[in-house]
């Protein structure tokens, strides 16, 4: 038997078939880790299973990212092109959390539909109702919540009254590997207890964001991973890691941020706010995101010299690409 989502076929899983996003896994974390010696089961199933190496979806970020991985297709299908966009229609700057932006089924509806039993547990609550969209709670096979409000979940909204209370766990602090933990935890129990055909789990990259591949708070995290990953592996599932997008430093040599202001440069060229810069990363976690990602769009008044400005960027030290709108669509999926 297969299910069809996005004109893609998937085999029925023939055990509980899970799926690990870990948020802002670039590889070299994981090699860091195993080569400590700290990852036996990921370096036992790397060894022994199948290990693939990818491109993220642009903008490579939380939101565009988990979709692509839920729908199996990129954003110019599935709809969500960062976790935060500009409509211009209403003059607004909204978060793409809101389900209205989701073009595409999830892969998880798919199955659901088909009369699977589906698990999905998100670090942060921004990707539960895009991942959730669709599954239904009120006939016993759906379960979806996220770490962040677990102590809110209702059977009506989640499929699971209270899940804090069921897990024995408290909510986390949103700014902790506790909160990714927390996802693992409820993957264990939930693989116990709900057995789901098909099981989602996504993280937080709080960890990835604060510490370097290798250094000790990072080995850590994925040691405690391993773990959890054993528990899984050991209950008979079939499990993908991936990540859904990777991690690169934010600083210079000495330590200051390294970051172009490029609004502060269209107010230069244009004049104050003439111009509107969106930065799709922007969501309410700004700790460890601080609002700056490598991705931007501007949007220009009307009359301005697009070519002339492209040019203009271009030339400015640390910007790689620059393109029109039609450009970045066909180039990027989106």
């Amino acid at each position: 038997m297969t299910v069809t989502a996005n004109r893609r076929s998937y085999p029925w899983p023939n055990v509980p078939a899970i799926a690990i996003c870990l948020d802002g896994c670039e590889p070299a974390y994981l090699d860091e880790a195993i080569k400590a010696g700290l990852m036996p089961t990921l370096a036992r199933i790397r060894a022994a299973g199948t290990e693939r190496t990818a491109l993220s979806v642009i903008p490579s970020f939380t939101n565009p990212n988990n979709l692509s991985i839920a729908t199996g297709r990129p954003p110019a299908i599935h709809g969500i092109c960062g976790n935060y966009l500009y409509e211009p229609a209403t003059g607004k700057e909204v978060m793409m959390n809101d389900p209205r932006f989701l073009r595409a089924p999830t892969v998880f509806k798919a199955f659901y539909d088909a009369g699977a039993k589906v698990a999905v547990v998100t670090a942060k609550d921004k990707l539960r109702a895009l991942l959730g969209h669709g599954l239904k709670f009120d006939e016993g096979r759906a379960v979806c919540f996220s770490s962040e409000k677990s102590d809110t979940t209702t059977k009506a909204e989640n499929g699971i009254d209270n899940a804090s209370a069921w897990l024995g766990r408290p909510v986390p602090e949103v700014y902790s590997a506790d909160l990714s933990e927390f996802v693992f935890a409820a993957g264990v129990k939930l693989l116990k207890e709900f057995r789901p055909d098909v099981m989602y789990l996504t993280t937080t990259d709080y960890v990835q964001h604060k510490y370097a591949p290798g250094v000790p708070e990072a080995n850590s995290f994925y040691e405690m991973f391993d773990k959890y990953l054993t528990e899984l592996d050991a209950l008979g599932a079939a499990i993908v890691v991936t990540a859904d997008h990777g991690m690169k430093p934010k600083h210079k040599a000495d330590g200051t941020p390294d970051v172009i202001y490029v609004q502060d440069v269209l107010d230069e060229w244009l004049g104050k706010d003439a111009a509107r810069v969106i930065l799709p990363i922007t969501d309410p976690y700004v700790v460890h995101h601080g609002a700056l990602g490598s991705f931007a769009t501007a949007y220009l008044p009307e009359g301005t010299d697009k070519e002339e400005i492209i040019e203009r960027l271009k030339a400015i030290d640390g910007i790689d690409v620059v393109l029109t709108r039609p450009e970045a669509c066909v180039r990027f999926e989106l």
